[in-house]
């Protein structure tokens, strides 16, 4: 059964009013739990690839790449839970993991179900709660993989 119905959340699914890259994050977390996610990626074989600048090099451990210089370029790693959707992990901060996905990419019932379970494996992994906000709007999650629940839920009435 699924966790969310698209005729339930389509309206927050809208990138022209929702923002195109909405931000998805998991607080409170350590350099460990990037490294759970680093993990997670590599068990689950979902297709990535990490890069700093326009170099693409193999996917570093946690550390490493949290440990980078302050004045060093932000590198990012693309992960593709499927060959369709995209997430774009950001290494902004060592306690929130942070990425961003694209609305455009996720219309539709099936796709809708590719991110909650996208969601909800990272959620049952770090066993946090993954908040999924509008882009640019911090701290007002819409949506987000629930603990308790062992599933993802809608956070804001549509």
């Amino acid at each position: 059964m699924a966790d969310l119905l698209w005729d339930d959340v389509s309206a927050f699914f809208d990138p022209d009013s929702m923002g195109s890259l909405p931000d998805v994050r998991v607080p409170d977390v350590s350099v460990d739990g990037w490294q759970a996610v680093l993990d997670l990626v590599a068990e689950k074989g979902w297709k990535c690839q990490y890069s700093e600048g326009e170099t693409v090099l193999p996917v570093p451990r946690a550390e490493v790449v949290l440990s980078r210089p302050v004045d060093a370029e932000c590198p990012n790693l693309r992960v593709w839970p499927t060959a369709d959707v995209l997430a774009i992990f950001r290494f902004l901060d060592d306690e929130v993991v942070d990425f961003d996905v694209d609305l455009r990419e996720l219309q539709g019932q099936e796709r809708l179900d590719v991110l909650c379970g996208f969601l909800r494996e990272i959620g049952r992994r770090l066993g946090r709660p993954v908040l999924m906000e509008g882009e640019g709007a911090y701290g007002r999650p819409i949506l987000g993989f629930d603990v308790e629940s062992d599933r993802v839920v809608l956070l804001m009435e549509p």
